[in-house]
């Protein structure tokens, strides 16, 4: 492959890490602060979404391995085609409408669309990976250059809407950073956002959704879609149901998305939650956006890096670097420090980048050995990549809802300058001690994933001569 073209399959992709940036780090003070509904309307908003594009998953597998080559290729015409649709979806997820009752309504659809929309152009896309080269290095390069394309939109995104969400949550009746724990009496609740902090929200959403067609253009006129290359002209296209349970009784499939289900939950929790922690128990109120910027900045910088110690030490050793935000983490709950945060944004952007791009190089090594225990049967590479996502989604947003739904339970009340202490535990729980023990199951289950360095190179002669 050449480097324009794992570029251009790059910058393809990031205009979904763009927008799910914004979401994942965002959308719940923005639900909670800005558009004002209660904390356990807002856990459904997180939770439904999730699930739509949980459920999305599976049938968007389902109908794109059904679908018949085209002059254009088979999983390109299904990105084209959802783009326009995700970028309006997206917009409106962001517009504060004029009503207040059925607000919730509102943004459940918005986001349930936008959920769903972005994993009809997820599965395609990461299935992608396995048309664009045989050759596992080639396939391991370009996911490098995904995961940093992706991270960098990540960190755009954070850095577009992070900077208007400041100012719209830098709550102006609130007098500075309040030190954490404390004993005042709390704030009453604040008064109607201002319309230009609304507005701004509109303009950033705005933004990002322009993103969308830049990188749907690119990836279009820079990517060429290759069909099967190990297919016989007798294969055929193995059935969807028998497929998924094909898959689902492939020992190195389940151990891996057994792990980083565990895994990525711990750190959609993480995201999720950071921004309110900060906010509201760390005392760091104006620093956030900062501390997300650092975040996002260390994960990019340290793909490559990842990305050279997987090839030289192995991808599963690799996987240790996920859990250096444990104890950080930890720390930062027990001793709220603005030293001790920026430090802890760094290592949790190392860890962050680690747990992005293991799975995805993963990935393609257990579809190898898939398809080397079925050589004749083709098509199964959706099959693979939207169960995995629709698993690690659905995960992610069932631990996002009851997270918010905890909030609520606490007393959490949108517009408090200080929350109540036990709004102030909550936070602290969900930040350490929830991640550290799904990140430690996860690479507990990581153990027993069988495929190794020498396995893979096995696999790959016998796939070559094979072809």
């Amino acid at each position: 492959l050449s480097i324009c073209s794992k570029l251009c399959y790059a910058i393809g992709g990031a205009p979904n890490q763009v927008a799910g940036s914004a979401t994942a780090f965002f959308l719940q003070i923005y639900l909670l602060d800005v558009a004002h509904i209660t904390p356990f309307q807002a856990s459904l908003v997180l939770f439904i979404g999730k699930a739509s594009a949980a459920v999305t998953d599976p049938v968007a597998g389902f109908f794109i391995s059904k679908s018949r080559w085209t002059r254009i290729g088979r999983l390109m015409p299904w990105m084209l085609a959802c783009t326009p649709f995700t970028i309006v979806s997206y917009f409106f997820m962001w517009y504060l409408p004029p009503f207040l009752w059925g607000r919730a309504a509102w943004y459940v659809t918005f986001h349930c669309l936008f959920q769903a929309l972005t994993t009809l152009f997820q599965v395609p896309y990461s299935a992608l990976t396995m048309f664009l080269s045989t050759d596992q290095r080639d396939r391991d390069s370009a996911t490098a250059y995904r995961m940093t394309l992706e991270v960098l939109g990540t960190l755009v995104g954070a850095a577009v809407q992070g900077q208007i969400v400041a100012s719209a949550h830098a709550s102006h009746h609130c007098p500075g950073d309040p030190p954490a724990n404390t004993s005042e009496p709390w704030q009453d609740i604040a008064s109607t956002p201002d319309p230009w902090d609304v507005l701004s929200h509109q303009i950033a959403a705005g933004v990002i959704a322009g993103v969308y067609l830049l990188g749907i253009v690119i990836l279009f006129l820079g990517v060429k879609e290759n069909d099967d290359p190990y297919a016989l002209n007798s294969d055929r296209a193995i059935p969807f149901c028998q497929g998924l349970a094909l898959t689902m009784r492939h020992g190195p499939y389940v151990k891996l998305t057994a792990s980083f289900l565990l895994i990525s939950t711990a750190v959609q929790l993480e995201q999720n939650n950071f921004v309110l922690f900060c906010t509201n128990a760390a005392g760091l109120r104006s620093h956030f956006q900062y501390l997300v910027v650092t975040i996002l900045v260390s994960a990019a910088v340290s793909v490559p890096f990842w990305q050279k110690f997987l090839q030289r030490f192995g991808k599963k050793c690799a996987a240790c670097g996920i859990s250096w935000m444990i104890p950080f983490a930890v720390m930062l709950v027990t001793i709220p420090n603005l030293i001790l945060a920026y430090f802890v944004a760094f290592v949790s952007g190392l860890s962050i980048a680690a747990s992005l791009l293991l799975p995805w190089s993963m990935l393609p090594d257990v579809v190898d050995n898939f398809r080397l225990q079925n050589p004749h049967g083709k098509g199964q590479e959706t099959i693979f990549y939207s169960s995995y996502v629709f698993f690690t989604k659905l995960s992610a947003g069932i631990g996002l809802g009851i997270s918010a739904a905890g909030l609520g339970f606490a007393g959490y009340k949108p517009g408090l300058c200080r929350q109540p202490h036990d709004v102030i535990l909550t936070l602290k729980i969900l930040i350490g001690a929830v991640p550290a023990v799904l990140i430690l199951g996860g690479l507990f289950v990581l153990l027993f994933y069988p495929i190794t360095e020498q396995s893979r190179e096995e696999t790959k002669l016998a796939l070559e001569e094979l072809r």
